[in-house]
């Protein structure tokens, strides 16, 4: 129970994300790039002892594994800001949290993982809540209707990033794998936004706040209680649990923000919710079978934030 309430914290913890974005008026490739770098840099000493510790074990190359990650990260990171401020908190929360419904598809066609019948009706039961949703977006905001149009490329984007950290697993340590990528990722955002705007400009104290806030919350304490549970409790329980990022995230918006989530918020989020949890049931089942064919993935982050 205790293992549970620490997983809700940290899906907690994850939805902010998309609430310091908002709040932070950055540009998106210059709050990416100091979300990642601020991360890279506060978790060097972890980063410095598992070094120490694995030493003969990893390799630089070990290192250039981590630079087609990151720089799948980097546009996720970017593209995801850029959606999280066009449209609602919940809308892009709910959206950007889909990986665990399009995720088999991805093994499939990446990784030659089979996909079953649940999971393509899961797939379909969720992909009609985000045409809902979208669609009510349609006619109350152009802008709103992009941002949910980014947020599902972005999501697309992290699951792409999920699958090849997957195929990386040979890294000796999960922190000798997520600080480099988080580094790396953070330097591509960099250059980006050296040629979108000012990423060496002064900014306001509020806008520092919301990059220390995603670099501490979200980045650090949430993916990283994310990865501790996925070591101590079952899969599907922290991917389930991991869908309430987006109730969480419009209630913080209600109250911070002052956002009132559409009528229509609330039917495609039963769906979306309705097949993801088909998904990652009948994921569960076929677990065996996938177990034959492919080593399970070392953990990596769950949410898309």
């Amino acid at each position: 129970m205790t293992s549970v309430f620490v997983l809700l914290i940290g899906v907690l913890c994850c939805s902010t994300s998309v609430l310091f974005i908002k709040a932070s008026g950055l540009h998106p490739a210059v709050l990416a790039s100091y979300r990642l770098l601020g991360a890279a840099l506060l978790l060097s000493p972890v980063y410095l002892v598992q070094l120490k510790k694995h030493r003969a074990a990893y390799s630089t190359r070990h290192l250039k594994m981590t630079l087609l990650p990151a720089f799948t990260l980097a546009l996720h990171f970017i593209s995801w800001a850029q959606g999280a401020q066009l449209t609602r908190a919940a809308n892009a929360s709910l959206i950007g949290n889909m990986n665990a419904v399009v995720m088999p598809f991805f093994l499939f066609f990446l990784m030659r993982e089979r996909v079953s019948p649940r999971e393509i009706m899961g797939t379909i039961i969720a992909f009609a809540g985000v045409l809902w949703l979208a669609s009510s977006d349609i006619g109350m905001s152009g802008k709103g209707l992009w941002g949910d149009i980014v947020c599902f490329g972005s999501m697309l984007l992290f699951c792409f990033y999920l699958v090849q950290g997957r195929l990386n697993r040979d890294i000796p340590n999960i922190w000798l794998y997520l600080v480099p990528l988080y580094a790396f990722a953070g330097l591509i955002c960099l250059v980006v936004a050296a040629f979108v705007a000012d990423p060496f400009a002064s900014h306001p104290p509020r806008a520092l706040g919301c990059v220390f806030g995603l670099a501490i919350l979200p980045t650090i304490i949430g993916h990283s209680i994310l990865n501790l549970s996925m070591q101590r409790l079952n899969g599907q329980v922290v991917s389930v649990c991991n869908l309430f990022q987006f109730l969480f995230a419009g209630a913080l918006a209600f109250v911070l923000f002052h956002e009132v989530p559409h009528i229509a918020f609330y039917g495609a989020g039963v769906l979306v919710v309705t097949g993801a949890v088909l998904v990652i049931y009948s994921a569960k089942k076929a677990l065996p079978k996938r177990a034959e064919e492919a080593v399970l993935p070392t953990a990596l982050p769950e949410s898309a934030a």
